[in-house]
């Protein structure tokens, strides 16, 4: 068997069930040709061509199925893209956030909890108060002593105007 004689044809149906991707198509018929190879012995003159294309389909196919058993490959044009699409202050919110919450990690439970439910949880002291059954001074208080410790600990870790 000859290369030539069926690469060009088998190239083109391949490239047309990949919808024009020359690159796997090149790499079916290639695999294609190497099965061919391997059971030449097996694979009678006249019903070689049959055999190529429905060996090229079947590994189409096979292609298709482990691609969709996968997450979806990401080429270099889209990392390229994203990585220009990221902007600086992403990053830095995002920087700023790890920092945050490294800074809270050093606070007492209690001061922790009570500067998440006021500055993200948005309730008042009042609130906060009725929630845990404390005193809304005693509230008040911890949130003061909290706001300190943190404001000490983030300039610990180089935080500065606060």
């Amino acid at each position: 068997m000859r290369y030539e004689e069926y690469r060009s044809a088998l190239t083109a149906y391949v490239r047309r069930l990949l919808h024009g991707d020359e690159q796997q198509a090149e790499d079916i018929v290639q695999e294609t040709l190497l099965r061919a190879w391997k059971h030449a012995d097996r694979v009678a003159d006249a019903s070689r061509r049959p055999w190529l294309f429905v060996t090229a389909r079947r590994l189409v196919i096979d292609a298709y199925r482990a691609r969709k058993s996968r997450p979806v490959e990401v080429g270099a044009h889209l990392l390229e893209d994203a990585s220009q699409g990221v902007a600086d202050d992403d990053l830095d919110r995002t920087l700023d956030a790890l920092l945050l919450t490294d800074a809270l990690s050093e606070l007492t439970a209690k001061h922790r909890s009570v500067l998440v439910d006021c500055y993200l949880r948005g309730q008042t002291a009042a609130q906060i108060a009725a929630l845990r059954g404390l005193p809304v001074g005693t509230v008040r208080s911890r949130i003061h002593y909290a706001l300190r410790a943190l404001r000490l600990a983030l300039q610990e870790r180089g935080v500065e105007g606060l």
